[in-house]
Parts: C-alpha cells; structure tokens; sequence
C-alpha cells in the first residue's frame, strides 16, 4: 500500500458522493419545471453527475475553512461493484467520488509542478476561441 493511500485509510471521516439520474429526471419531469417527460436527451451534460461534484467541491472547501484536510479521489471502476455490495449501495445511485476529511498532513509538493503552468492564452479566449478579442 502507497503512502497516500495509507493516509486516505487513516482518515477519521469519509464521504461517498453519489448522483442519482432518475431522480434527477423524475425532478424535472415535474410540472413546475416546464416539461413532463423524463428524456435524458434534453441535458447537454449529465447535470446530476455534474451536481454531485458541485456538492463534492463545497464539502471540500468547508473541511478547508475549518481548518481541516480533505482530499477527493475517484472508486476505481473495478472496485464499484465490491463497493455496493459492501455498503449496500442501490443501483441507482452512482459514485462519483470519495472525499477523505481529517486533520492535513505535512505539505509535500506535487513532483508535477514542475510541468509548469500553461501560458494564459492557452485557456483564456476572449470574445471567440481563436484568442481574437471581440470588438
């Protein structure tokens, strides 16, 4: 076993976020929400995977607020099935991540900082993705 998974395991807390999309279609297939049926199709993204890492990512800043270390790391696919069984986690519900909150370790740097940031009109596009700014 790694370091970094010895101190995940080490951890007095762990959180499992999971989505659910038929709860999240059955939802908006509501009337208040403008249409009735339950077409996945509608959703450029599956926004109930995309809620869940919302929440993964405020549960994360909270644990940092307090003072506290978190981390967030992905179940591997071949280890799901051996985590729903050990958990009795419904078929419906799919995990997106598990977050680890405890008291930080020491501080080590990442060796992959060392790659550098990229130059900043490689992720900014102003106006247009060409980096042409818009007039």
């Amino acid at each position: 076993m790694t370091g970094w998974l010895a101190g995940m395991r080490r951890a007095p807390l762990l959180v499992v976020a999971h989505s659910n999309r038929s709860a999240y279609l059955d939802r908006y297939a509501e009337p208040d929400k403008g249409w009735t049926d339950r077409d996945p199709d509608r959703w450029p993204a599956p926004y109930w995977d995309i809620d869940a890492g919302f929440a993964s990512l405020l549960m994360l800043l909270t644990a940092v607020d307090e003072g506290l270390g978190a981390c967030f790391f992905g179940i591997p696919p071949l280890r799901v099935e051996s985590y729903r069984e050990a958990f009795g986690v419904p078929p419906d519900f799919s995990p997106i991540g598990a977050i680890t909150v405890g008291y930080p370790a020491p501080d080590r740097r990442s060796p992959s900082l060392k790659r550098g940031q990229r130059p900043p009109d490689q992720v900014i596009h102003h106006g247009r993705w060409t980096g042409r700014r818009a007039i």
